[in-house]
């Protein structure tokens, strides 16, 4: 397994990329090579600072930095050489089967999309975010690469959402739902019902590879058993923000009334492996990253504000999907399906 990691990529770059890449390649023995790109005269020098000295590292020079404010397709175009879309090129040219980015999340989907094109019958890429709930991962899949999105799109997502559990979460019969305003068939927008409608014409031709729940709401995100939930990628990133945002409000509230007498700070010191087991298990850094589906090739996106540990276990996620061979899956199950007629794309808009 060989993977591309975009050194430049994140709010702590390159110190925490370079970190995860060292403690990563400590554990396992499988991955072959990670490509460092970045500018190569920096990486050297701050590899040998934390004791990054594997032989399996290469260092590929990319002296552009894609800003995280930055247009993603517009700068994609502008910064060819970004470490990035240096990345994107060593998974292109096959010399590394996946990259890991923390960097600009509409420029690491424009390099992949348009560098590494899309797989055979795929319309449009989307971003799988898991969620934890208390069955396992919720994918929340589009997370944000389709803001704008028809509904064959997502009965394409709902199909990659669960090759994917299947194979690399090891889920034996995931279960999907479609995001709305009420469970319902008839409650939603008409961009959901019509969703909806192919997605149950799917189940009832015996072609689904999941158990269609139908519609969902927000509480199904934690409290159902669900493994993937469909939403076009505008909906799906203002979900995701939101429920990072109440996550870390709620811990601030706690940490706030636990100090206010020293009674609730020895309540709080004797449940406080409970409250780390909760933090533990809702921190994104567990998890890693999101992989961008639908394109030619493994591509894990990671959060902008990614320690060494998330990035440590984006590169993980990376291995697990070259092994699991989850593209050839997804394309094998996709040739057994006819979907709706759209026209295909290759570029990212």
């Amino acid at each position: 397994m060989k993977i591309a990691l975009d050194c430049m990529g994140g709010d702590h770059a390159p110190g925490v990329n370079l970190i995860g890449a060292r403690d990563l390649l400590k554990e396992n023995k499988e991955i072959e090579t990670i490509f460092l790109t970045g500018p190569t005269e920096l990486l050297r020098k701050d590899a040998a600072k934390c004791g990054l000295t594997d032989p399996r590292i290469q260092f590929v020079e990319a002296p552009e930095v894609v800003g995280m404010e930055e247009s993603g397709a517009k700068a994609l175009r502008r910064k060819k050489n970004s470490s990035i879309a240096v990345a994107a090129d060593l998974v292109k040219r096959k010399e590394a089967g996946a990259m890991v980015s923390a960097g600009n999340t509409g420029a690491a989907v424009a390099a992949a999309t348009v560098k590494l094109r899309l797989l055979k019958g795929v319309a449009r890429a989307g971003i799988a975010s898991p969620l934890p709930n208390e069955y396992g991962i919720c994918n929340l899949l589009d997370a944000g690469a389709n803001p704008e999105a028809k509904p064959s799109h997502l009965l394409t997502y709902a199909i990659m959402g669960s090759v994917y559990a299947r194979e690399v979460l090891k889920v034996e019969n995931p279960h999907v739902g479609m995001m709305s305003n009420g469970g319902e068939d008839e409650k939603g927008t008409t961009f959901t019902k019509e969703t909806m409608v192919l997605l149950r014409n799917l189940v009832d031709r015996g072609h689904a590879p999941f158990t269609l729940l139908g519609n969902v709401e927000g509480h199904d995100l934690f409290q159902t058993k669900l493994d993937v939930c469909l939403c076009d990628g505008f909906t799906g990133n203002i979900v995701l923000k939101s429920c990072e945002a109440t996550a870390k409000a709620m811990s601030k509230w706690m940490k706030a009334e636990f100090k206010k007498n020293p009674l609730r700070i020895a309540g709080a010191l004797m449940g406080k492996g409970a409250f780390q087991a909760v933090k533990d298990r809702t921190n994104y850094e567990s998890y890693g990253g999101s992989p961008l589906l639908g394109v030619n090739g493994v591509v894990i996106i990671a959060h902008g504000g990614s320690s060494a540990l998330a990035i440590k276990n984006a590169l993980r996620m990376s291995a697990e999907a070259l092994k699991h061979e989850i593209n050839p899956k997804i394309e094998e199950m996709l040739k057994t399906i006819t979907l709706p007629a759209d026209e295909p794309s290759s570029e990212a808009e």
